[in-house]
């Protein structure tokens, strides 16, 4: 024990310099609740549990600091983590199970006796969760690093979500009761997002005499703003109409304190997620949450990208700092908010490059006043971007012209899927749309129903002929099939990638992947989530095999094709028939026999 005290002297040196910021402690606690949840956490299994460290935080009470020493760094872990009094790691895992019944706990064991041997680990157990997770690496970091990491980590985000989506379920339900419509439910929440951005109506809303008073606040802040932020003339005069039912609205307008909670709970429960997880498509999300049990939309084609997906597109796309993006099928702005997050981290805090970024780089098209509505509102909830949003059709030619002049290299879009095969337009027509208005060389990566990379008759083949006439088809990706779950829509979907004004060649091998595993799971109160932390490291292989036109079996392959082919995986990539179990074999029938009933 006597030794421990020169890893304790190193770590207490480490940490002690940042008095103003953390409060440590030694073996116990003042903190009633740590003391009370370390009773019976002693590593002998009976009696009190005394850590080296606890640390707690001076602005962030959600989240504590737990530390083991251990003096030889051959004692730093054991192979299975249960030897919690003769290893560093098993100590400190054993106190985080104990304190993360009530918070969230960063665990980290220490061991060696000078700074050049030691040996540092770090684990995030989260509140109420079963296990610890490995995070950040091998080194002490500062208070600060520590915070930040935690509040940015996947861990941490899958649990924020998932309150979200609880939250937003609730709110739901309370909306429903207020009578207000499922479509109008995210632009009363854009609007009270967008005035907590002023000052002045964060200080002042609370002390409005009236609903009347304060639903009229709430829109003319919510004018005012965009006003200031460039918004102007016919575009402001629409988004006026769009807000204008919170004040006519009776629930809203009339009835006592009813709005006033609601901004409470919007501040507290999304604004919070808002700062704490930048550019993320919340709005998207809480429009498909309100529309998941009455999607009034689903006859309008409106099938909304989970954000997964439309970060694997700036990935896939190759997105950096000096692209220019153009989505001609806006929706609430997912995919602009997903490329702006990956220009902004190319950028690597040049600011003038950053400003440049949210300004002139980001570039949509929306055609439904309500949704137009609410991609400016998601723009200026993360800061810019939102002059750049059109509101109008993406085939008209001053539109055409108008996005042309900007030379957008990136494009991006998830196409209305038709109701109507007969009168509505086309998904492939709305790609040849967008990769018109892109430089040539350009980059167009495209979310369609399978069904259009099928065809071989009819108008859609010669959609897929024009395509190829003028541009080259790059790559083609099968997506999971319960993909579009959260929007109630059951469309198989895939990924098309093309180069822009290169015809294909008919020597040109198209890459195929089968991309139907994405590690996402359904959950009858959340949808489909990410809930084991799968999706990164398959993200990770996705791009790899697709940049790196990687030939894997059962997985991708590389395919010269016509017009007349099918372009998709299935059609042409070897099966890996190790993989197929007896399981497999049963289930893939019923599925088969299941769609010939159906169909």
């Amino acid at each position: 024990m006597a030794n421990e005290r020169k890893t304790e002297i190193i770590v207490r040196s480490h940490f002690e310099k940042y008095a103003s910021f953390i409060n440590v402690e030694e073996q116990i606690s003042d903190n009633i609740k740590i003391d009370k949840l370390l009773k019976t956490a002693s590593k002998k299994a009976h009696g009190k549990g005394f850590p080296e460290f606890i640390i707690s935080y001076n602005s962030n009470y959600d989240l504590i600091i737990v530390i083991e020493c251990k003096h030889d760094g051959s004692k730093h872990e054991s192979l299975n983590h249960d030897k919690y009094d003769k290893y560093a790691v098993d100590g400190a895992l054993l106190y985080a199970s104990y304190l993360s019944k009530d918070f969230d706990v960063l665990a980290i064991a220490v061991s060696g006796a000078s700074i050049q041997n030691l040996k540092v680990s770090h684990f995030l157990h989260l509140k109420g969760e079963k296990k610890a997770s490995p995070i950040f690496g091998n080194s002490l970091l500062s208070p600060h690093d520590y915070l930040n990491g935690y509040l940015k980590s996947p861990e941490k985000f899958r649990q924020d979500y998932n309150t979200l989506l609880e939250f937003t379920k609730k709110l739901n339900e309370k909306l429903h009761t207020y009578k207000i419509l499922e479509s109008q439910r995210s632009l009363l929440i854009s609007c009270v997002l967008i005035s907590l951005e002023n000052e002045g109506f964060k200080k002042s809303y609370k002390s409005q005499k009236t609903p009347k008073n304060l639903a009229t606040l709430l829109v003319q802040t919510v004018s005012d703003e965009l006003e200031s932020a460039n918004i102007s003339g016919k575009k402001l005069e629409n988004l006026n109409i769009q807000f204008g039912f919170i004040k006519t609205d009776t629930s809203l307008s009339s009835r006592p304190n009813i709005l006033k909670e609601l901004i409470d709970e919007i501040d507290e429960n999304i604004n919070q997620f808002i700062k704490t997880h930048e550019y993320f498509d919340v709005l998207g999300q809480l429009y498909i949450e309100f529309l998941r049990y009455a999607n009034s939309d689903k006859g309008l084609g409106i099938v909304l990208t989970p954000p997964h997906i439309t970060e694997l597109f700036a990935e896939l796309a190759q997105v950096n700092k000096d692209s220019i993006v153009y989505d001609n099928c806006t929706g609430t702005g997912g995919f602009l908010i997903s490329a702006m997050k990956k220009m902004i981290e190319d950028a690597k805090g040049d600011q003038d490059k950053i400003r440049e970024i949210k300004s002139t780089k980001l570039i949509g098209v929306e055609y439904q006043a309500h949704i137009f509505a609410l991609a400016v509102s998601n723009m200026y909830i993360h800061q810019d971007g939102k002059t750049n949003i059109i509101n109008g059709s993406c085939f008209d030619e001053d539109i055409i012209s108008q996005i042309k002049e900007k030379r957008p290299t990136v494009g991006v879009l998830n196409p209305p899927y038709k109701a109507d095969k007969k009168t509505d337009t086309d998904e492939l027509e709305f790609i040849l749309n967008n990769l018109n208005c892109l430089v040539s060389g350009g980059t167009c990566v495209a979310i369609v129903p399978m069904q259009s990379a099928l065809a071989q008759v009819g108008k859609v083949y010669e959609l897929k002929k024009k395509l190829l006439d003028l541009h080259t088809l790059e790559a083609v990706l099968s997506m999971p099939n319960e993909l579009f779950a959260n929007s109630n829509v059951g469309v198989v979907s895939c990924v098309m990638i093309f180069t822009a004004h290169k015809p294909h060649s008919k020597h040109k091998e198209t890459f195929f992947g089968y991309y139907k595993e994405d590690g996402f799971v359904k959950r009858k109160s959340q949808g489909r989530v990410d809930c084991y932390g799968r999706w990164e490291d398959i993200k990770e292989k996705w791009i790899t095999n697709y940049i790196n036109r990687k030939t894997e079996s059962g997985f991708s392959t590389n395919r010269i094709v016509t017009a007349n082919d099918e372009w998709c995986a299935e059609a042409y990539m070897d099966t890996d028939f190790t993989k197929i179990s007896e399981v497999d074999f049963i289930s893939e029938i019923k599925k088969y026999v299941a769609f010939k009933v159906l169909n």
